[in-house]
């Protein structure tokens, strides 16, 4: 009972950092679906394609939905506005240029451009602060800001023992799960990695994540970038080679 008690643990465990890590393994093998991913991640893709295009998925929207084409056909009946040719991931770049310059005192208007790196605009010291007005200036939050792997690693590992000590000391293990968990909020309140290295990656980020938003006209949609974006966030969020999505890739 006590070995399946801890089995059952450490299992519990892995998962939990795997999930504080948001662990994912890139596989380059041509022939993987996404009937592999876990589909809890693939809810996770689904929810932002919501956000990005102010719709809401139906539970009967997705019953029928085998491919990743039908998916983009049912995104397609879903978004409503009118179709219009603009681009919007140079409209998201030009949105950003605007907010930095209207936010950072100073900042070189010649220097903004998409090949600008993002540690030189928003240095680490003021970046916190930086950002967050930035947002402010866009109306949304770009979730451009990450905790540093190791500190992660280190408080999901607290976290990890703490729940293996719960089975053998409930009152250490508890207070370690605790401070875990707390360590992990605070580093993601306030950590200042930034994944993302240039303002034009920036704006591919933004443009796929909060699509409507980032549109000139927000009473329009390019129709042709619909399947493109989409593709984009299961590419990035899921680690997935693009060659892996396409029109026939099965749920």
């Amino acid at each position: 009972m006590k070995c399946a008690g801890l089995y059952g643990t450490c299992t519990l465990w892995f998962n939990l950092v795997c999930f504080a890590l948001k662990i994912s393994f890139k596989n380059d093998n041509p022939l993987i679906n996404l009937n592999n991913i876990d589909p809890e991640d693939i809810g996770d893709v689904l929810l932002k394609i919501e956000t990005s295009f102010n719709i809401r998925f139906e539970k009967e929207d997705l019953n029928d939905v085998k491919t990743f084409a039908q998916l983009c056909d049912v995104v397609q009946k879903k978004v409503k506005q009118k179709n219009g040719e603009a681009c919007t991931t140079q409209h998201a770049f030009y949105m950003l240029r605007q907010a930095i310059n209207n936010t950072i005192a100073g900042a070189d208007k010649d220097l903004i451009k998409p090949q600008a790196k993002l540690s030189n605009i928003f240095p680490s010291d003021t970046r916190l602060q930086v950002i967050a007005e930035i947002e402010k200036e866009l109306g949304f939050k770009m979730n451009l800001l990450k905790p540093k792997g190791i500190i992660v690693f280190a408080f999901s590992l607290l976290l990890g023992v703490s729940l293996a000590c719960l089975y053998f000391l409930p009152v250490v293990g508890g207070v370690g799960a605790v401070l875990a968990i707390v360590g992990l909020i605070l580093a993601g309140k306030f950590g200042k990695e930034m994944p993302v290295k240039t303002l034009g990656d920036l704006a591919e980020k933004i443009a796929r994540e909060h699509y409507l938003n980032c549109r000139r006209n927000a009473a329009t949609v390019n129709r042709a970038e619909i399947a493109d974006k989409i593709k984009e966030l299961f590419v990035h969020d899921l680690a997935l080679e693009p060659q892996v999505v396409n029109g026939n890739s099965r749920f």
